[in-house]
């Protein structure tokens, strides 16, 4: 393992206590450091967070954050989700402290080939099917990142010749200094968090740093479909590979591939594992069929295009759920995908006057509910046979759940005490 010194007595804060905070304190602790973690949350949720912390020694501050605990620190590590508006950074740049990520610091110590991916849209399925195809040909592979396990809790696990699949958000390459992935890959660019950025070129800013510390050795996967990331090529250090959907491929697939063969996994192995992939649980994932309405869990979709490829994937007519917390997007896009296949729209969170606002001159009926249940109930008294009603909310899930995977197992519960309650009726 490199860099086995690097964190040795120095002072670290963890800001954040979610996963990848905890795994994050953790490791840097067994590695030397002298750990604090500090969380603007005093919940059970924090508190239970807390108790999973190795030692009695990692100094633990909940429901604040103080200036004091940051100007002693030598080095403040920002969890994933942690907005760069927080004290936390502020007192950091003040006190010209050096501040990274925590997929920097996790890769500080990384003996394995990382493979980072990053995106508007596709991420978690094309990082799940990188680390598919690369176990398929016999590697030792570990998928992580904003799905599955964090970085910091997987990285002692690994050795040389081994790979590890991140996938990583712009927010996350805000504060890199010296990550330097061995290939990376952007896949798309659209419209996205434009409440954190002023503008879509700002955005693309963000994901370009995915690549700033390449060198020639390295590789960059882009997409050659969209002119924003073809041009971006120019800045690169490392060798460009672009991708463009295929015939017979999704663009996810025609990313893969891309991937595949830089790494020299063989063609029809690639294929073998696209058509055995049955799918992610909260990406387009068949939930029920209560009479004849089928009920699907798009919890992922937090952004207007993805919503958009559901609505265009879904052979039947569509009753929409929607809604969280506004990402500053214009939802109006949805409305040519929409036409002749939306019905209904049933709008929940923050966002939902916002939404329907856009969605007024849609051609189909929009309605606001107070909760996710009230708009699935809805929802299915709207529905006829053979319709869909898809959660699909083109936003994101913190003004009401924690993560868009306990929005999505809430979608799912309802969905299933309403088959259960049809089918004692029935």
């Amino acid at each position: 393992m490199p860099n086995r010194e690097y964190f040795k007595n120095k002072k670290v804060t963890v800001v954040g206590l979610a996963r990848s905070g905890v795994a994050c304190a953790n490791l840097l602790y067994r590695f030397g450091a002298q750990v604090s973690v500090t969380d603007i949350k005093d919940t059970p949720q924090s508190r239970e967070a807390a108790s999973k912390l190795v030692s009695g020694e990692i100094k633990v501050e909940l429901g604040r954050h103080t200036p004091e605990l940051i100007e002693q620190s030598d080095l403040i590590v920002l969890s994933p989700g942690v907005p760069l508006d927080s004290p936390c950074v502020k007192w950091a740049r003040e006190f010209n402290k050096l501040l990274i990520s925590e997929i920097e610091a996790a890769s500080i110590l990384c003996p394995a080939k990382i493979i980072a991916v990053t995106g508007s849209n596709g991420k978690t399925t094309v990082t799940t099917l990188i680390g598919m195809i690369l176990e398929a040909a016999g590697k030792k592979v570990f998928v992580c990142g904003n799905i599955g396990n964090p970085f910091s809790g997987e990285v002692e696990k690994m050795q040389e010749g081994d790979f590890v699949v991140l996938e990583v958000s712009s927010f996350q390459m805000e504060t890199i200094k010296d990550f330097k992935p061995y290939l990376a890959v952007i896949l798309n660019l659209t419209p996205n968090h434009l409440d954190r950025y002023h503008n879509l070129e700002e955005y693309l800013e963000a994901k370009k740093r995915i690549f700033m510390n390449q060198e020639a050795g390295d590789f960059l996967v882009l997409n050659g479909d969209d002119p924003l990331l073809s041009s971006a090529a120019a800045e690169a250090r490392s060798k460009t590979v672009f991708f463009k959907k295929e015939a017979g491929r999704n663009p996810n697939q025609s990313a893969v591939a891309a991937v595949g063969n830089i790494l020299g996994v063989g063609a029809g192995l690639m294929q073998k594992v696209f058509q055995e992939f049955k799918g992610l649980e909260h990406r387009m994932e068949e939930v029920a069929l209560i009479n004849g309405v089928r009920f699907i869990n798009d919890s992922k979709a937090t952004t207007a295009d993805s919503a958009i490829w559901a609505i265009s994937n879904i052979s039947s007519p569509v009753i929409l759920v929607a809604g969280g917390r506004h990402k500053g997007i214009d939802y109006r896009v949805i409305i040519p995908a929409s036409r002749g296949k939306v019905k209904y729209a049933f709008l929940i969170g923050e966002a939902k006057e916002i939404i329907a606002s856009d969605l007024k001159d849609s051609g189909f009926a929009v309605e606001k509910a107070q909760t996710l249940e009230e708009a699935v109930t809805k929802a299915l008294r709207q529905a006829k046979p053979g319709d869909s009603v898809l959660l699909s909310p083109m936003c994101s899930s913190y003004d009401m759940f924690k993560d868009y995977e306990e929005r999505g197992r809430y979608f799912k519960k309802i969905v299933m005490e309403l088959k259960q309650k049809e089918d004692r009726h029935g």
